[in-house]
């Protein structure tokens, strides 16, 4: 809090309210960051690297939306032989009751299959979509999707995840 006092301007901040303040922040805005720099590691090169990467899309998400977060599992990634800069990596991604991924873009083509449960989900330029189980859609490269969700709030959802990327693409990138 900030005074005047004998006619000069007079801080009245605690002197340890500042680094709470910025430490407060960090731990807001840290997921998102992190997951911005590590989601484009290819997840076969350190064990332990992959569950941070699933740890860091789910915090990053929670971080935006106050809402329940998916979790991850990479379940392969293997390079394409016809080209050996491009991967492919499989991920199931599980979504909660009332789940919700907010904006963000893949720097890979993707496939989604769902598994279990509903999903609802938007790309840039279009309506809103609702896929059920045996469903699938497509995202290309780059496309904006506005968010995904869990269509309900008492079951689970699931999907499977498959990316073509090139190595060193980030797969979620956070708007």
């Amino acid at each position: 809090m900030t005074t005047f006092a004998a006619g000069r301007l007079v801080s009245q901040t605690p002197h340890n309210a500042l680094p709470a303040f910025v430490l407060s922040a960090l731990l807001v805005l840290a997921p998102a960051l992190v997951a911005r720099q590590l989601v484009g590691t290819p997840p076969g090169l350190a064990p332990g690297l992959v569950g941070l990467l699933e740890w860091t899309i789910c915090v990053a998400s929670a971080a935006t939306s106050g809402r329940p977060v998916t979790s991850t599992t990479v379940v392969g990634s293997e390079p394409l032989a016809a080209d050996p800069h491009k991967r492919i990596t499989s991920m199931v991604v599980d979504f909660p009751p009332n789940a919700f991924t907010p904006e963000h873009h893949h720097e890979a083509d993707l496939y989604v299959y769902v598994l279990e449960g509903t999903i609802r989900s938007q790309l840039g330029g279009q309506k809103v979509e609702t896929y059920a189980k045996g469903q699938s859609f497509y995202e290309p490269d780059g496309s904006t999707h506005l968010f995904a969700e869990n269509a309900s709030t008492a079951q689970p959802a699931r999907i499977l995840a498959v990316f073509v990327h090139r190595d060193g693409a980030r797969l979620m990138v956070f708007h």
